[in-house]
């Protein structure tokens, strides 16, 4: 869709906040109630693609039953038009792989309270029947007060019933670099598979890069499979043990060994720093 469209169905777009491959997402102005809001909407492209129409129908199926404060608010699903959208709550903010990548230098003494309002999202959305299987930093917002919202849905799994593909095979999907290993194996998945990914956005926040990399896609899939993650301390000094382990513990490779919910991890997180004493946060020792 061209920026030059004025409307979509009743909401007036005023200006496209983010473009992607796929969607893009406006800020829009419903002029029925007053009512500013996000537009998700898919591109011009992507109008026959089934599988991408899904995917936003189960983000606007999952998330419009949500409603927490560290949760991106899904009022609707509307298919009525020539291209499929979802109408959701409008929150500026960058997402937590941007402010990783940019400022760094500043974003360091907020991640005590970005990890616990991170990890009480992913909580929430466990205790509503969902597994997320994307987390990643891009699927956090962080605004500027400090405030943390969950986003997209559209790959989010009931935890009773695991989803397969049109074709009957099982549907393995995801970010690479945050991927667990029973979700890169095509395995039932659980909360303890979004524990992982989780794991996978506290080492980048607090290192600047994933735990895992490869100079190509199946490398870096290995590595989750096969490889020990290398400890924070490795690269940022200022993190206490106690949390390197526990970081460590949600990258365990057997799901039944690192912490069971983002509940069991805040619990865990309650009794330790994640800085050690004394030392003055940074990102790395090389910021």
């Amino acid at each position: 869709m061209s920026s030059s469209r004025d409307y979509l169905g009743g909401y007036r777009l005023i200006r496209l906040i983010r473009g992607g491959q796929v969607c893009n997402v406006w800020e829009a102005f419903k002029d029925e109630d007053r009512q500013r809001v996000a537009i998700k909407v898919l591109l011009d492209r992507q109008r026959d693609n089934k599988v991408e129409i899904e995917q936003l129908r189960n983000e606007g199926r999952v998330g419009i039953h949500l409603d927490h404060p560290n949760v991106i608010r899904v009022f609707d699903f509307i298919d009525r038009y020539d291209l499929p959208f979802l109408v959701m709550q409008l929150f500026n903010a960058r997402n937590l792989k941007q402010m990783i990548r940019d400022e760094y230098k500043t974003l360091a003494v907020s991640i005590p309270e970005i990890v616990r309002q991170a990890a009480e999202s992913l909580d929430y959305l466990h205790e509503k029947g969902w597994i997320h299987c994307d987390v990643k930093p891009d699927n956090y917002l962080v605004s500027e007060q400090g405030e943390v919202k969950l986003i997209d849905f559209s790959i989010a799994q009931l935890l009773k019933k695991q989803k397969r593909s049109l074709f009957g095979k099982k549907l393995i999907q995801g970010t690479r670099s945050y991927m667990a290993p029973e979700q890169i194996r095509g395995k039932p998945l659980s909360r303890a598979t979004d524990v992982y990914g989780f794991g996978c956005v506290m080492h980048e926040l607090l290192t600047g890069k994933p735990p895992f990399s490869g100079t190509n896609p199946d490398e870096l899939l290995k590595r989750h499979l096969r490889a020990a993650p290398q400890p924070i301390t490795a690269f940022n000094k200022d993190v206490s043990e106690d949390f390197t382990k526990l970081i460590l513990l949600t990258l365990k490779k057997d799901p039944e060994k690192r912490p069971q919910s983002l509940r069991e991890f805040l619990r865990m997180m309650s009794t330790i720093r994640i800085y050690r004493a004394g030392r003055r946060p940074t990102l790395s020792d090389d910021s």
